[in-house]
């Protein structure tokens, strides 16, 4: 679709006519991903549009800019031509930046960014995964018996935190596993969705996490983040990107994780722990 700029000329800044259109790109973008059946990428791919809209806004040079979103073999596509030749560069802002993070959370929350070779368009992508409906958490052996959940602020505190409330709440819940392992599997989960998940400063986003004792005293570690996707899952537990997760399945944890929430907004990802010894 196309889009016509209505520059205030006396401010530099946004008209009103021109910042009405991020929220109506918003409901668009909810429309098309619903209707393709994808809703689990639908407030990812909200935030990444506004963002690149925003900056073609403010910054570009043609009479109109031009707004692109389509499904494209294993990915979903998001373009934005603003008419400027001048490439967006990545800022460096200082905490009390009022503006400049727009390419910064573009580039945390999406799977590629690139300009075209002319430079005129921005654009960036999201994995197409599994539909919610196919991503299944780890098979547990018994049901739930209890679950201890855990309030962690949404900052880089979370995973210390994480692992002092663990050690209490094992001890109290005398789980018969190895809860040294327990304790260091909650704090990695915790510690990846802190640095991969979470978007710095933004408020009310869904983070947390649960512990859960099965009748057969398995051990459900569960992480949950307002992120829904987790490419390259795999590869991940293979430790194609470092020890973390490959750890935590080398000492006989059986990871997964599944999109939840009511628009499949957010993930959880799951390490179950068997009772007993773990033997390396």
């Amino acid at each position: 679709m196309s889009i016509e700029r209505r520059p205030d000329a006396d401010s530099g800044d946004l008209s009103e006519a021109d910042a009405a259109w991020p929220q109506r790109l918003r409901r668009i973008v909810r429309a098309g991903l619903t209707y393709w059946g994808r809703p689990d990428l639908i407030e990812t791919a909200e935030l990444l549009l506004t963002e690149l809209a925003t900056n073609a806004l403010r910054h570009g040079s043609g009479p109109d800019i031009g707004v692109r979103v389509h499904l494209e073999d294993d990915r979903c596509v998001i373009e934005v031509n603003d008419g400027s030749p001048i490439r967006p560069e990545l800022r460096h802002v200082s905490p009390t930046d009022e503006g400049g993070r727009g390419l910064l959370l573009v580039e945390s929350l999406a799977a590629e960014w690139g300009v075209s070779p002319d430079g005129t368009t921005t654009w960036c992508t999201l994995p197409l995964t599994k539909g919610p409906e196919e991503m299944q958490p780890a098979a547990v052996t018994a049901p739930v018996v209890r679950e201890i959940p855990m309030e962690l602020p949404a900052d880089p505190s979370a995973p210390g935190l994480a692992r002092i409330k663990a050690r209490t709440l094992l001890t109290v819940a005398a789980w018969p596993g190895n809860q040294h392992h327990a304790i260091d599997v909650l704090y990695q989960l915790v510690d990846n969705a802190v640095q991969h998940a979470l978007v710095p400063g933004k408020p009310d986003q869904t983070f947390g996490a649960c512990l859960s004792i099965t009748e057969a005293r398995e051990l459900l570690v569960d992480v949950t983040d307002p992120l829904p996707q987790f490419p390259d899952f795999d590869q991940a537990v293979a430790g194609d990107f470092g020890r973390g997760l490959w750890d935590i399945a080398r000492q006989g944890a059986v990871v997964s994780w599944f999109v939840v929430g009511q628009d499949y907004n957010a993930k959880t990802v799951r390490a179950v722990l068997r009772p007993g010894p773990v033997m390396l």
